[in-house]
């Protein structure tokens, strides 16, 4: 949609598979939903899409109710959060959705479509991130693929229009998955837009019932 020419992580995930990787995930905190990378997997159950986006906010997809179709019905998680959204609703985002699908579908290997446009500090976003809220996403997925065996984590950049902001949150996010330490986030069914896509999804995955 003018913006990207080739999907860094849907290639990074056919080449994993392509080597025997046989379950990749796809977690993507970029402020955009990646519709691209939705619509390439969406019909495939080896692939688990887990979007968190600006909602509404350009392109206008990522709804919860956007889940998949046929053999991958289930395996496209959006969790769309309002302007402003800061470390807390992220955390629930994590804490109730994304890690408890990611334990129960035990991928292979796990690739981070890591855009920094969430940050407060960023021109175009609307989010309040800042970049240790991104190390600590960061270390919340690689204590998780320690916990399923999954090879290390791969992060691709992808937006971000704040040269400090992408400055200090790449180094967060490396030191983040540095870090081996326990997963922090609990869920308490506080956020409302976290709670509408974990009943919207509650269907496919039994840990989220």
């Amino acid at each position: 949609m003018g913006f990207c020419l080739v999907n860094n992580v849907a290639v990074a995930a056919e080449h994993a598979r392509s080597r025997g990787v046989e379950r990749v995930a796809i977690l993507d905190w970029d402020v955009h939903h990646g519709n691209g990378t939705q619509d390439i997997f969406y019909s495939d159950a080896g692939v688990l899409y887990l979007s968190v986006h600006q909602s509404p906010f350009y392109p206008g997809t990522g709804a919860a109710r956007e889940v998949g179709r046929g053999e991958g019905e289930g395996f496209t998680v959006n969790v769309p959060l309002p302007a402003r959204s800061a470390e807390d609703v992220y955390a629930a985002a994590f804490a109730g959705v994304f890690v408890p699908v990611l334990r129960e579908f035990r991928p292979g290997l796990i690739l981070v479509s890591a855009g920094y446009d969430a940050h407060a500090a960023d021109l175009l976003g609307g989010m309040r991130l800042q970049a240790s809220s991104f190390g600590r996403f960061a270390a919340e997925l690689a204590a998780v693929a320690r916990e399923v065996e999954a090879a290390p984590l791969v992060h691709l950049l992808e937006g971000g229009y704040s040269l400090q902001a992408i400055t200090d949150s790449v180094t967060a996010t490396i030191k983040g998955t540095e870090r081996d330490e326990p997963l922090a986030w609990k869920y308490t069914r506080d956020e409302r837009p976290v709670e509408a896509a974990r009943k919207t999804l509650a269907s496919f995955w039994e840990s989220l019932r």
